[in-house]
């Protein structure tokens, strides 16, 4: 369905919001043009955007279950639709059956009901009037109702004891709506409930002082109430009827009318098509929505002795440098330690301690066997290499010094059962942390035991001072040659993989563009990353696609390859088999018969696109809004990466759809990364300016940050940059 015009689109959205009830005409007069702004030939324009819209409405089949129809009916207009075809109204009765389950004190069957319902938003609704100026209270009380279900949600998933599953989703509510005292409570007890006390009353002290500053009220009762039993430690706070999890809670459910944001038919017998094999497996949802099962992950609690590697490192940074930084100096060491938990969590190691300026870390916490040795040797090495990297090359010693070392034993880990992070009792530990006073700056000293474990990939040199030790010069030859990470990048690689981690576990879409000239390392960043993601399992799903450079070749050349690595298709499909897995791909996302038909035959062009193939035209704003709205509705499904190289080539219209595609997509793991020239900025000077979704990084030349100053400079912006992503490089609790 393609409408024409803020007015054609105003008209449907006023018909909906009253589905199957006549609007009088002056009030859609008044919805079009308020503050008495009609025109004298606002009736007549009315009037032709009704008929624009029966036009549209009637390209459908006559006989589709549910068509919509636009009637005149004094003293205005009705549009006829059955109420399983609107989004809305589907919204409304789950609410109403999931409140029910929640007074019946059923709270497993209301979170699945409430979610439900929540599942059908995809944004604000009616957003492109929002954007167009158009203000209605229907739409403001709309906004209200869903976050007052958003709210019932939490509730039940609390009431199940499921804080560990909501508590990302509640951060996210509560730095959108601080003001709103229930779902800040709700924080509040999730953080307490995950043994975050500490955090759960800075959240109670920060909407104080939000109430107080912005209306000149102190909280409400109840949560002042919540705040004591926090501080005297209620034993009501911590119960937990049902176990919780580190991960959202995945929900089995039969595939019921409208699930989806797009209107379906009556029938629920569906058999959805078989998937390619492409790594991308449907949502289960096998059994009624108040039959959802939620598998609890165990919690590991008590004590056992474990043989680990343990890394410590020490940063300093030198006095000159820090007499230069001025009051920011601690700024500057939370950076260079917050560089090194990213290092570490990287490499697969557990930070246990940090306490100025040094960092202790395990590795070897999750295998049965492996002590860690394999990975944390390249841990420290990156970390070295990245930091000392940034301003080694002046005369004199360098501004910022790194001092690392890795051991092998054993120690007593303490779990606490609530997800966090163990603490370690051992000797080794103790020795580890001695070694740092003894070394040189910049080196990477190891004990005996890790180098024989890690000599086949790690080159190393006799420690003159030390016999039983050794120092890691760095990785073999034969490893550097088969794609070792370029270090001159590795900070804006670990600020990558952050974000992505953010959209993933947060379900925030997000678009970065990375931009540089040629020959600074825009398209290596750009593999690297999609390396660095595909190689952990279940991290998202990975797809890229380059601009064509020459004009000889398909516009949506990058747009082909990426929705042909999705589907399965390999370049030597035959064309009948390329068609089936789009078809599959399209009917498992859209369930609507209609939607599927439109999406797919708006795709179909893209198959072509693959090859070398010239094209006669520019493609049509369809294929692109199709393209768009595929990758949307995937990112519902799993999380998505989308990866376009040298962007800055592209057609103008696949700027508009790239630029907006995160803002438009809704709370969903969509993430975006895309590389260009300077000659982006030429072409939109406000490309991505003042959006709520999107990050630029630029990336300069090699001999880039080599004094103190720029090292300064850096770690600032390390730290301004790290605090934006938050805990996006610590796991999340649970």
């Amino acid at each position: 369905m393609e409408l024409r015009g803020t007015k054609q689109r105003g008209t449907l959205g006023c018909l909906l919001l009253q589905a199957n009830r006549v609007v009088p005409t002056s009030r859609l007069l008044n919805a079009l043009w308020p503050d008495d702004n009609a025109p004298t030939t606002a009736r007549k324009i009315l009037q032709n955007a009704v008929y624009g819209l029966r036009g549209v409405l009637s390209t459908g089949p006559d006989d589709a279950p549910g068509a919509a129809t636009l009637l005149t009916q004094p003293p205005g207009y009705m549009l006829r639709v059955a109420p399983e075809q609107v989004d809305l109204h589907l919204f409304h009765r789950w609410v109403g059956e999931g409140r029910d389950k929640r007074a019946q004190g059923a709270p497993a069957e209301a979170a699945v009901l409430l979610r439900d319902a929540l599942d059908l938003w995809r944004g604000s609704a009616l957003a492109d009037l929002v954007e167009a100026g158009i203000e209605w209270p229907e739409l403001a009380s709309l906004q209200n109702t869903r976050l007052d279900v958003t709210e019932d949600y939490f509730d039940a998933q609390l009431s199940c004891g499921r804080h560990h599953a909501v508590l990302a989703e509640l951060e996210t509510m509560v730095a959108a709506e601080p003001l709103r005292e229930r779902s800040c409570g709700q924080l509040m007890l999730a953080l307490y409930r995950c043994g975050r006390q500490a955090d759960a009353l800075n959240v109670f002290s920060r909407v104080r002082s939000l109430l107080i500053e912005n209306l000149g009220l102190e909280p409400g009762h109840a949560i002042q109430e919540l705040q004591r039993s926090i501080l005297t430690q209620d034993p009501l706070l911590s119960l937990d009827p049902a176990p919780a999890r580190s991960e959202p809670v995945r929900m089995t459910t039969v595939p019921r009318q409208g699930t989806r944001s797009e209107p379906v038919g009556p029938s629920v017998t569906r058999t959805e098509p078989s998937r390619p094999e492409t790594g991308h497996r449907p949502a289960e949802r096998t059994g009624a929505p108040a039959e959802a099962r939620a598998e609890a992950a165990p919690q590991h609690s008590g004590m056992e002795r474990r043989l680990v590697t343990v890394v410590s490192v020490r940063t300093r940074l030198t006095p000159s440098l820090g007499d230069g930084a001025g009051d920011g100096v601690d700024d500057l060491l939370d950076a260079a330690v917050t560089m090194v938990r990213g290092q570490v969590e990287r490499h697969g190691g557990t930070v246990t301690a940090s306490m100025g300026s040094v960092t202790q870390a395990l590795f070897g916490l999750d295998g049965p066997d492996d002590a860690g040795a394999d990975q944390a040797v390249p841990a420290a090495l990156a970390i070295r290499d990245v930091l000392e990297a940034r301003g080694g090359r002046e005369a004199g010693p360098p501004p910022l010094s790194v001092r690392a070392s890795v051991m092998t034993g054993e120690v007593l880990l303490r779990y606490s059962g609530k997800g966090e992070a163990p603490t370690a009792v051992g000797a080794v530990l103790d020795e580890s942390q001695c070694l740092l006073s003894d070394m040189t700056d910049g080196q990477v000293l190891v004990s005996d035991t890790v180098r024989r474990a890690t000599e086949d990939s790690v080159s190393y040199r006799p420690a003159d001072a030390r016999p039983s030790y050794w120092l890691a010069v760095g990785h073999r030859a034969a490893r550097q040659q088969t794609g070792a990470e370029d270090p001159e990048t590795a900070y804006e690689l670990d600020l990558l993989c952050g974000l992505a981690k953010r959209s993933r576990e947060r379900g925030i879409p997000h678009v970065v563009t990375v931009l540089g000239e040629s020959g600074a390392g825009k398209s290596r960043l750009l593999r690297e990353f999609g390396s660095r993601l595909g190689s952990r399992p279940g991290a998202a799903t990975v797809l890229t696609g380059r601009t064509p450079a020459a004009p000889t070749e398909h516009p949506l050349k990058a747009q082909a390859q990426i929705l042909a690595a999705y589907c399965g298709i390999r370049p030597g499909d035959d064309p009948e088999s390329a068609r089936s897995a789009l078809d599959a791909q399209v009917r498992f996302l859209f369930r609507s018969d209609r939607t599927a038909r439109r999406i797919g035959s708006c795709l179909i062009p893209l198959l072509d696109a693959r090859a070398d193939a010239v094209a006669s035209a520019v493609p049509a704003a369809e294929t692109l809004a199709a393209w768009r709205d595929f990758f949307q509705e995937a990112a519902q499904h799993q999380a998505v990466v989308l990866c376009v190289d040298d962007l800055h080539r592209a057609d103008t219209r696949v700027l508009d759809v790239v630029e907006e595609l995160a803002e438009s997509a809704g709370p969903v793991p969509l993430f975006v990364v895309v590389s260009a020239s300077p000659e982006l900025l030429l072409r939109r000077p406000a490309w991505a300016g003042g959006k709520s979704h999107a990050t630029t990084l630029t990336l300069g030349r090699a001999e880039e940050a080599t004094t103190s100053r720029q090292l300064v400079e850096f770690l600032r912006s390390a730290a301004r940059e790290l605090r934006e992503v938050g805990d996006a490089y610590t796991p999340a609790a649970g």
